[in-house]
């Protein structure tokens, strides 16, 4: 493999290189409340580390996937995640990532979202909780959505040009 020369925008985002498995509960959409979804995610760099690419999915449900395309601006500290799914929804989110806490925000007419996730102190688990919102004043809980790391490869997603 040869040796990444990451985005120094994204130079935060490197503890996030790796695969991890997934564990989504206490979830509004699902008819039992009790039930959790066990799923994969990997994070990965694209290209020559321009970007970061997330690949999600869900193993107790059939086909459910999502793809995130992090980046951000040199000149802004905040990100920018461009986010597709299964369902063949489309997003834009912003995102923070700073002391060990992961912020993801959603700010749409019709449907507005926000994740918090804390970092473990050994870095191998990440206990987050999404919310949502239709107006922005009243929130609901969404989702809790834990990821513990399998491990750190850092594999490249090839450009394709």
């Amino acid at each position: 493999m040869k040796n990444i020369k990451t985005n120094p925008a994204l130079k935060d985002l490197e503890l996030l290189i790796g695969h991890w498995t997934t564990e989504l509960s206490n979830a509004s959409f699902l008819n039992d409340r009790s039930a959790v979804l066990q799923g994969n995610a990997s994070f990965e760099w694209f290209g020559d580390g321009d970007f970061l690419v997330l690949y999600q999915g869900t193993k107790n449900v059939d086909a459910a996937w999502a793809t995130w395309i992090i980046g951000r601006d040199q000149d802004t500290s905040d990100y920018t995640i461009l986010y597709f799914d299964d369902r063949r929804f489309s997003r834009v989110y912003e995102m923070s990532f700073k002391k060990g806490v992961w912020k993801i925000w959603r700010n749409s007419p019709k449907f507005i979202q926000s994740f918090k996730g804390v970092i473990s102190k050994d870095k191998k688990t990440i206990t987050g909780r999404w919310r949502k919102s239709s107006d922005g004043k009243r929130w609901e809980h969404d989702f809790d959505l834990v990821y513990k790391r399998v491990s750190t490869k850092k594999k490249l997603t090839s450009k394709k040009r």
